[in-house]
């Protein structure tokens, strides 16, 4: 039986025919020294001549039989012209080499759009392995929790978008400094790009945001594309210094500066020099603390506990907080001079529920994480049914990253099998502190398999529980509770929502 595989030529593949190192082999490449195959069929939608670049140098990688087919595309994100494309060549390539040949699909090289097309033809048309390769994970059979239908079609697209777009290519998105910054969604693409735009200057930075969403990571992915990022970034949680410390902590102590003061010690400030000093929970500094702080930001010089001359610094300062520090000047909690010193390039980090289209991407980036951390623990490689994705999913997520992390691992841990119920992630959601009634409906991420209609259902179905409850089964008294006119109308919305009379 023939092995085949069949995919797209991407931009990738090509830098990497190229000579451009900082790509590795591209996912063909990979794909092609990873496993056998018989025949490679090609789709190419960029110039001849770059097509004809990769398909000489995967000649070095490979004994099979390489055939490359030129197709014309609008746009490579046009579904429609993707998907006449790749049944074409698929069928070509049954016809060229048996009806019994074992088919293979890459979904990385090429566009999201690419890769949805293949996921659609291998499940409803064509029976084929799906796989994906990038730089960090390196080639593995593809996971996709769900079976296609034709009425699914137009969800899969979306889906896929959310879930392939980190591995098109074989790079991560926002590679190299912003990597771990995993998003597709319109609030954080211009949250990453205005960091981008501050990360070379040394002008302070305020970043705000509510807790969990994330503030420590955009400061350290700031370092890194900083021209200061050969000194290691030094993080200071503001919120754990004790009010008679702060001096000590922030400009260092002379030996014999205070009982207890055994040897010199350096403070943030110079342990920070010529780096970059991120003060999380600026807003929990006492204010004679601020004032401190003010004077060593001013002058760029501290004056260690018990010293007699002063210390020049040279640091960039990143501030973040989960106040609204203009609320605390107003209130007289937090120096209005110190606020103007830190807030000169200001970025918001939006909660996870305005971030559209990235809880789907920061299920898969944590339960690839979980599932190579827990490997020697658990022995056992999990994944979210489809239920138990969708429940997550649909969860408003108050405590944004930080909780996102905490459920899934509280599921990982308590779910018996390879798979993650949906019981077993609603489980897990216990205990987290539950959302007012009106964030819990009105803050729900759209996106992500947000559907009003499901939600819509959620609500009616919880009332007319309470109302039954209530009624204590009087179905007459359970309808005027909720507002419906008569007993049959309840008894119709009973069998609706499936609610147990």
């Amino acid at each position: 039986m023939a092995s085949v595989l069949l995919a797209w030529i991407g931009k990738t593949d090509i830098k990497a025919a190229s000579g451009d190192a900082s790509v590795g082999e591209g996912p063909l490449a990979q794909a092609l020294v990873d496993r056998d195959f018989n025949h490679v069929v090609l789709l190419n939608n960029y110039r001849e001549e770059e097509a004809a670049l990769v398909e000489r140098w995967l000649k070095k990688k490979t004994k099979a039989s390489l055939v490359v087919r030129q197709e014309k595309l609008s746009s490579p994100t046009h579904y429609a012209d993707i998907y006449r494309a790749v049944t074409a060549s698929v069928l070509w390539a049954v016809g060229e080499y048996g009806k019994k040949a074992k088919l293979t699909f890459h979904l990385s090289p090429g566009t999201p759009a690419m890769a949805s097309i293949w996921i659609i033809v291998a499940k409803t048309r064509f029976e084929a392995e799906l796989i994906e390769s990038s730089k960090e994970a390196g080639v593995r059979t593809a996971d996709v929790p769900f079976e296609l239908a034709a009425e699914f079609i137009p969800e899969v697209i979306r889906r896929a978008d959310e879930d392939l777009e980190r591995l098109s290519g074989g790079l991560r998105p926002e590679e190299p400094k912003f990597g771990d910054i995993l998003h597709r969604s319109d609030a954080m693409k211009r949250l990453v790009r205005r960091a981008r735009q501050a990360a070379p200057y040394s002008a302070a930075i305020l970043i705000e945001g509510e807790s969990g969403t994330g503030k420590e990571l955009l400061a350290a992915a700031i370092h890194k594309e900083s021209p200061r990022q050969g000194v290691p970034l030094v993080t200071v949680n503001c919120g754990a210094i004790p009010k008679e410390l702060v001096e000590s902590l922030f400009f260092g102590h002379i030996k014999g500066a205070f009982t207890g003061a055994d040897a010199a010690h350096a403070g943030y400030f110079e342990q920070a020099q010529g780096g970059t000093l991120f003060l999380d929970e600026v807003g929990e500094l006492p204010l004679d603390g601020q004032v401190k702080l003010l004077r060593a930001l001013q002058e760029k010089k501290v004056r260690p506990v018990g010293g007699k001359s002063d210390v020049a610094v040279d640091v960039r300062v990143i501030a973040a907080t989960n106040r609204n520090l203009l609320d605390e000047v107003r209130e007289g909690r937090f120096r209005e001079d110190l606020y103007f010193r830190l807030a000169v390039l200001v970025l918001k980090v939006p909660p996870l529920r305005e971030r559209e289209g990235d809880v789907g991407l920061l299920l898969q980036r944590l339960l690839d994480k979980l599932n190579t951390d827990m490997a020697a623990q658990s022995g056992v490689h999990k994944k979210l049914s489809a239920g138990a994705r969708n429940l997550l999913l649909r969860h408003p997520w108050p405590g944004n990253v930080r909780e996102l992390e905490a459920t899934l691992l509280r599921a990982f841990v308590w779910s018996k099998g390879s798979s993650i119920e949906e019981s077993e992630a609603r489980e897990a959601l216990v205990g987290v502190p539950a959302a007012g009634p009106r964030q819990e409906v009105l803050g729900r991420p759209l996106g992500d398999g947000f559907k009003l209609a499901d939600l819509l259902g959620d609500v009616a179905r919880h009332y007319l529980a309470r109302a039954m409850v209530e009624a204590q089964g009087n179905k007459t008294k359970a309808a005027s509770l909720v507002g419906i006119s008569n007993y049959q109308t309840l008894k119709n919305w009973l069998d609706k929502y499936g609610v147990a009379e």
